[in-house]
């Protein structure tokens, strides 16, 4: 097998992390009781990746026990990465197509399409009647939700890949590559008349909502793809540099920084893709360098860190009940642990496939995608795989590129280990139709983007 989990593996000498440490600058401040029920922060009129400022991924609505039907299925001509926000009647997602979807969430039916310059891989948030997104052409961009017409366009330095020498033991070692396992772009978010993410330009920005005006802009050293969080006028939010970062939302002051692993031969356990939650004063976040992380959101402090023994942890976590609920790369395991302590407390291997997909919650069922093409519901008081539904492409090109006892045949996929060997082996593995688009559970319906160029509607 030439390849591990979805990430080059065969070829790496895997390095521990040299240590870890939390640079504290925070001022003492108190979370305010909305920390405790992120729930009520939701609004009818508004969203954004996982929902809202603090990414809860927790839904307020009925769960679905069992799978029951495709409701529709909307073909875009590119893979999707982006995760949906659903407002009223409407659903909103991109795709590398170069579109911005605006589509009726009960019917499937395009309402328009917003066509920008390169993929779209962001996640769009949508409020105030606009919707904010940004795309691979070096534009963030502002719609109007009903119409799809333009309201105003802000260019960035450009966006591009995480690069590296020699990434992922990838011949030639010599040569600086973009890394193909690098899919998102930063999703926004928007507050108090102001709209915030990353940039692959190593910036944190800051605009006016209604103008696109800069407000300020932070700068990290190196692309930011994660998401950032709001909470309590603190900004939090993490870069391929290995920093994670929380900001003053209204200056754009640094308050502290957290430092996490290392690995300066490869470049395969460097940086944060994984976007924050923020609940009980606690942020939780994942890295490449293996670990889940709680940071105390006041002051930087590390609480605690799940180490997954060399698996990446790209999706975000969700926190529910007391705990938390994360999915990882490279071992493809779903685990749950105590929310206070990091302890295990119980977990599922989704065959081998890894899982790039942020959780949903809602009412004790959880809903996570994979790139086996296989969206899983979990019964979080069975602790038992409740139900699974695999894409168009799963049933169609699954069994090219899956073992007989369901793992990843990574040796169909990919020819060697040269660099343009993984590309194209990356390319084949998505024709699977994963789903690395996280869920959003709006009406009794679950919607979802696959790799496979649709956007699902199953309920």
């Amino acid at each position: 097998m030439l390849f591990s989990a979805f990430g080059p593996r065969a070829f790496l000498a895997r390095r521990p992390s040299k240590g870890l440490e939390g640079v504290c600058m925070a001022r003492v401040w108190f979370l305010s009781a909305l920390l405790l029920n992120p729930i009520a922060l939701f609004s009818k009129d508004s969203a954004s990746f996982r929902g809202d400022a603090v990414h809860p991924g927790v839904y307020d609505e009925a769960p679905i026990a069992k799978f029951n039907q495709i409701k529709w299925k909307f073909a875009t001509k590119g893979v999707v990465f982006s995760s949906p926000a659903v407002v009223g009647d409407t659903l909103y997602i991109g795709s590398a197509d170069h579109n911005l979807y605006a589509i009726n969430s009960f019917t499937g039916a395009q309402k328009w399409a917003f066509k920008t310059g390169s993929s779209v891989a962001s996640s769009p948030a949508v409020a105030g009647g606009i919707v904010y997104f940004l795309s691979y052409d070096g534009n963030f961009y502002a719609v109007d939700a009903s119409t799809g017409t333009l309201k105003w366009k802000f260019a960035t330095g450009g966006e591009r890949r995480f690069t590296a020498k020699h990434l992922h033991g990838a011949q030639p070692a010599a040569e600086t590559m973009p890394d193909p396992f690098d899919v998102y772009l930063s999703s926004p978010l928007v507050s108090q008349g102001a709209v915030y993410f990353g940039s692959s330009d190593g910036n944190i920005y800051s605009l006016d909502a209604a103008n696109g005006k800069l407000n300020w802009k932070f700068t990290t050293g190196d692309v930011v793809h994660a998401s950032p969080v709001l909470s309590v006028g603190t900004l939090y939010i993490g870069s391929w540099d290995s920093y994670f970062y929380a900001i003053d939302a209204s200056t754009g002051k640094e308050k502290w920084r957290f430092k996490t692993g290392e690995d300066p031969e490869i470049h395969n356990q460097v940086g944060i893709q994984s976007s924050a939650v923020v609940s009980d004063g606690v942020v939780y976040f994942g890295c490449r360098d293996s670990n889940l992380y709680a940071v105390d959101a006041v002051t930087g402090e590390k609480k605690w860190a799940y180490n997954n023994k060399g698996s990446w942890v790209i999706a975000s976590p969700v926190v529910s009940d007391g705990k938390v609920f994360f999915a990882t790369s490279d071992s493809g395991m779903f685990r749950a642990v105590d929310a206070r302590t990091g302890k295990d407390l119980f977990s599922i291997k989704f065959s081998g496939w890894p899982t790039f997909s942020s959780p949903a919650i809602a009412r004790g069922m959880l809903y996570v995608g994979s790139h086996s093409g296989k969206l899983f519901a979990i019964d979080l008081v069975t602790q038992k795989q409740a139900w699974d539904f695999a894409t168009d492409g799963a049933q169609k090109n699954g069994a090219a590129y899956t073992n007989a006892d369901g793992t990843p045949n990574y040796a169909a996929a990919y020819a060697s280990d040269f660099y343009d060997d993984i590309v194209v082996g990356v390319r084949k593995l998505m024709t699977v139709g994963g789903i690395y688009s996280s869920p959003v559970l709006a009406d009794g319906v679950l919607y979802f983007g696959s790799t496979d160029g649709n956007i699902y509607a199953i309920m």
